[in-house]
């Protein structure tokens, strides 16, 4: 039995959009969800997994729907409770921040009696029903139903440089960043070399006077048509047999170049102005914890069982957000499967007599 004697109806793991979603229409449903949000861990900082997942790393947000003008700072100082909106930063432009946006997400949730708890499920076993899982402070909790919605990391170098400049020019998002004034009418770089690296230069010369798509080897890995689609386009220069050595900038302007070395002749190095650097190397998905016991594709995304339904192989457990979705990625997808696996997780309840 979990140690507080209590049998959870929903247990949520995650904090994106997905996770908070889903938590406020389990909450509207009185089923009292509990959620784990993540640990504040260096483990976790470094790995790109702390509590609000990848938006909470972003800055400006302009595709999300409903925040259209330029004086949400007042509404964020009366919504936000004053110890956390001390630590955002003053509201600017239009759109949202994704720090804000998280932020007034796990407020409306806490607003409608969600519990959250901030740590890591770390051991989670699904042989048997209730659930039982187990937190990184070692602590036990049980559930009826539990959903899945602890995201996908972006895949970067690892260098320092790159880290530094995190939300200064750094990004992992095409389409979530590449229209902000910073990357507009500006050259950009892209790393990589796939249907991912080439979708995404792709998409960024619609702001970029240029992109430069990096790339190690010789050949493009994407497909024959996606290469030539790069090769084609007259504002995307391949920089062939090269790495990144260095991430260049300044915490004034944030990033300002980039210096490439050749991945054949180690001795040959160059050196790119560019005002943006998107990595474009893949996602992780965050399932580690699970072991193995849920389905996934050849890529670790897990997999819904069932068309437009959240289900996994284990009947109870449901999926949502950037751990189940390898194509969109974005927030409001996520967020939409989070509604999706909360009233999933509700009539699956209702039928098993649980309210």
């Amino acid at each position: 039995m979990a140690e507080s004697d209590t049998i959870e109806k929903v247990i949520i793991i995650g904090s994106g959009p997905a996770g908070w979603a889903a938590a406020i229409y389990v909450a509207r449903a009185n089923l009292n969800p509990l959620v784990f949000e993540g640990a504040i861990t260096e483990d976790n900082r470094i790995n790109g997994m702390l509590p609000l997942g990848q938006l909470n790393l972003t800055t400006e947000v302009e595709n999300y729907p409903g925040f259209p003008v330029a004086n949400l700072g007042a509404y964020l100082d009366n919504a936000i409770d004053k110890e956390t909106r001390q630590y955002m930063a003053p509201h600017s432009g239009h759109g949202v921040s994704g720090p804000e946006l998280m932020q007034l997400m796990r407020q409306q949730a806490a607003n409608f009696g969600t519990r959250i708890v901030t740590d890591d499920i770390v051991d989670i076993d699904l042989s048997k029903r209730p659930f039982t899982m187990k937190t990184l402070e070692g602590k036990t909790h049980q559930a009826h139903a539990v959903i899945i919605a602890t995201g996908a990391r972006a895949n970067y170098l690892g260098l320092d440089s790159e880290n530094r400049y995190k939300n200064n020019g750094v990004s992992a998002c095409a389409v979530c960043d590449g229209a902000l004034p910073r990357f507009r009418n500006n050259a950009l770089v892209v790393i990589g070399g796939g249907d991912t690296a080439v979708e995404e230069a792709t998409y960024l010369t619609k702001y970029a006077t240029k992109v430069y798509l990096v790339h190690r080897r010789d050949t493009l890995r994407a497909s024959k048509i996606m290469a030539e689609r790069a090769m084609k386009n007259h504002k995307i220069e391949i920089k062939w047999n090269s790495v990144v050595d260095e991430v260049l900038g300044n915490d004034q302007k944030g990033v300002t170049g980039v210096r490439l070395r050749s991945s054949v002749d180690k001795d040959k190095t160059e050196e790119l102005a560019v005002t943006g650097y998107f990595a474009a190397i893949g996602h992780t998905p965050n399932v580690a914890f699970l072991k193995g016991q849920l389905k996934t594709d050849d890529k670790g995304y897990l997999i819904w069982t069932t068309p437009q339904r959240t289900y996994t192989n284990i009947e109870g457990v449901f999926a949502a957000g950037d751990v189940a979705d390898s194509n969109y990625r974005q927030a409001i997808t996520a967020a939409g499967s989070g509604c999706m696996a909360a009233l999933d997780a509700e009539r699956w309840l209702a039928a098993q007599g649980i309210e």
